[in-house]
């Protein structure tokens, strides 16, 4: 969507996230007074939507025409210019609005009146006097510059027009409504943000774009200049406030010098046109927006929380991403939380909700492979079903009708013809199977068979390539599956809750009301792939039973066609994460995350500041193993930090 669209849906938005935003009021969408040189009203369909949901104060220091702080409409904010005539409208406006609105009405648009009006020493006029003037001169004169010379003194000629808007009566009175809850400062902005600036605060910057062209002198606001050399001391402070805990945003031209020095933080260009230039040609351009988020202080820690005995029931499976060996410092995290339901939005292996669920909570577990929803079922959502042993000596016997398709489709990739013949079989009988839990509970066993019959666990090679003589290598197929079946029906239990295990995509799952929001998707990293249905196809068709995918026939692997998914890009994974945490901001939201993937560290924190209030990140020092092997191991390239990102 550009950033014109953006802008016909922005006010409905505001007002929508209004009273979400901590200290705002969604009453009305204020107007700006002023027509002003590189205001934000354009982009505020780019803005906006990077505004934290929840932050203590807003500060605009460099305030100009105002147009982010009157579309946000924050109570209690603090607001600065270094123009005293800016600084007098807006504390006018506020204190007396009447009178102000009085004073215009004495002014007429014409062009004896605009330079009587310009020539007036503003020293000797009242503050509602000279508000009145400030305001009549930007309606009137030409493009609604505010421009002065190295005097100070106003300097633009007459626009013009044919009957501006010299008096607007509804602006005026709702400015005067919100300004009157604000602190208005005339100083350096330096001086405003040392003096006020706190953790958690929300600052917008908006200073004297950076020029990049001859026609791009728009800067002098005051009579003092503001130089490459300001932007660079710019650039400290808002390091400063990342240090001390703010939520920045910040504004400029798209200049080398804005990448170089912004570098460490998300920078965005956008799209832009430039209604004041004398240049017909060049009125469109590129801003960049810089959002920084607070620096995370680690409040967090990984207090001891032991894991219930149940939990270490859950049958270990080789599993790409398997959080196994990260449950007790999940659990540590989680467990500082208060929460009676859990969502696991990405439940992969399932290792993570079934530990939640020993803890007593009740669990929704979604996944799109059919395979991952096929073990919450049997395992999460099951709380008393379980597969006699007589039933599963029976699931090895011929006694339906058998279609062959692993054997012929599969022969000599996988498995032996014996096992393939054994796994048509058991396919045929999970059929025929009526309650749904046993179901689940025989197609578990029976991927859980295939995956420790395969050398690594994976499905993207043929052969055995990789056989290293492992104990479950040896065991026969048949004996995997039973095996398989004990430990399932052993993870059977009741936990006095209804848990629910999905079968969807992520990204469509409608908000439910869910104390605890666990978010574990694939890692995209530009260095491999993240790819499950790749190394899992097999299986996964097992689960699907082939219906409604599309196998490559071509393919060595035979592998059919990956479900998209939004993670297998760093433009897609962090507009998936955006939406996902706003989607469950009510939610404490638990995400685990890589060092090696992307959005990085900064990026996420920044996307779910946005959302939430507060923001923590966990490090846990981690080794991967799948995937890993050979010469891989030495270089330390499996050697990462696993993030553990909590919102609240």
């Amino acid at each position: 969507m550009n950033t014109i669209a953006k802008n016909k849906i922005i006010k409905d938005d505001v007002l929508a996230r209004g009273s979400e935003i901590e200290g705002a009021q969604a009453i009305n969408m204020t107007r700006p007074l002023l027509k002003w040189a590189g205001g934000k009203t354009q982009l505020l369909g780019e803005i906006i939507p990077k505004i934290p949901r929840k932050y203590g104060r807003f500060i605009e220091p460099f305030f100009g025409g105002g147009a982010v702080f009157f579309a946000v409409h924050p109570t209690g904010g603090i607001i600065a210019d270094s123009n005293p005539e800016l600084v007098n409208l807006y504390r006018s406006v506020a204190a007396d609005v009447e009178g102000v609105m009085a004073q215009l009405r004495r002014y007429e648009n014409t062009e004896e009146v605009f330079y009587a009006a310009r020539a007036l020493d503003v020293a000797k006029l009242s503050n509602v006097e000279a508000a009145a003037r400030t305001i009549f001169l930007n309606r009137t004169c030409f493009n609604g510059l505010y421009r002065v010379n190295k005097s100070g003194q106003f300097n633009v000629p007459f626009g013009r027009y044919k009957n501006p808007k010299i008096i607007d009566e509804d602006a005026l009175k709702a400015a005067s409504a919100l300004l009157s809850n604000t602190t208005i400062i005339c100083g350096d902005y330096k001086t405003v943000l040392k003096e006020n600036a706190q953790t958690g605060d929300f600052i917008f910057l908006d200073p004297p774009y950076l020029p990049v062209s001859e026609y791009a002198d728009f800067k002098r606001y005051t009579k003092e200049q503001f130089y490459e050399e300001d932007h660079v001391e710019l650039a400290a402070e808002v390091k400063r406030l990342h240090e001390l805990g703010c939520h920045v945003i910040l504004t400029n031209s798209n200049h080398p010098l804005v990448h170089e020095q912004y570098r460490k933080f998300a920078v965005e260009v956008v799209q832009t046109k430039r209604y004041i230039s004398c240049n017909g040609k060049g009125r469109t351009g590129e801003d960049v927006i810089v959002t920084v988020p607070p620096k995370q202080r680690f409040n967090l820690r990984l207090v001891p929380a032991p894991l219930p005995q149940q939990a270490m029931q859950y049958p270990s499976t080789r599993y790409m991403g398997s959080k196994n060996k990260l449950l007790a410092e999940i659990w540590a995290v989680a467990s500082q939380f208060e929460f009676d339901t859990a969502l696991d939005l990405f439940s992969g292996s399932g290792v993570v909700g079934y530990m939640l669920k020993s803890h007593g909570k009740a669990v929704v577990s979604n996944d799109y492979m059919a395979m991952s929803a096929t073990f919450s079922k049997a395992m999460i959502e099951n709380n008393e079903i379980t597969l006699s042993q007589t039933e599963a000596l029976a699931l090895l016997e011929p006694k339906n009708t058998i279609d062959r398709f692993v054997e012929t489709k599969f022969q000599g990739l996988y498995f032996s013809d014996d096992d393939n013949r054994l796994i048509d079989i058991v396919r045929a009988n999970i059929k025929a199977v009526k309650n749904p839990y046993k179901r689940a509970i025989a197609m578990s066993a029976l991927i859980r068979a295939c995956l420790k019959k395969r050398p690594r666990g994976i499905f993207t090679y043929v052969g055995h390539r990789y056989d290293d003589g492992r104990k479950d290598l040896l065991m026969t197929f048949r004996a995997q599956f039973l095996e398989a079946v004990d430990m399932v029906n052993a993870a059977v239990f009741d936990n006095g809750k209804k848990n629910k295990a999905r079968n969807g995509d992520a990204m469509t799952l409608q908000n439910r009301e869910s104390g605890l929001v666990y978010i574990d998707p694939p890692y995209y990293s530009p260095l491999s792939d993240n790819e499950y249905v790749r190394r899992y196809h097999f299986v996964e068709g097992l689960a699907r039973d082939w219906q409604g995918v599309e196998i490559q026939e071509h393919t060595l692997t035979k592998k059919f066609k990956s479900y998209p998914t939004p993670f297998s890009s760093r433009k897609g994974a962090a507009e998936a994460f955006d939406m996902l945490f706003k989607r469950f901001r009510e939610s404490v939201l638990v995400v685990s995350y890589s060092s090696n993937s992307q959005p990085t560290l900064d990026e996420m924190v920044a996307i779910m500041a946005k959302h939430k209030s507060h923001v923590e990140v966990v490090p846990v020092d981690y080794k991967y193993s799948i995937g890993n092997q050979g010469s891989k191991v030495g270089d330390n390239k499996n050697d990462v930090q696993e993030y553990i990102f909590v919102g609240y």
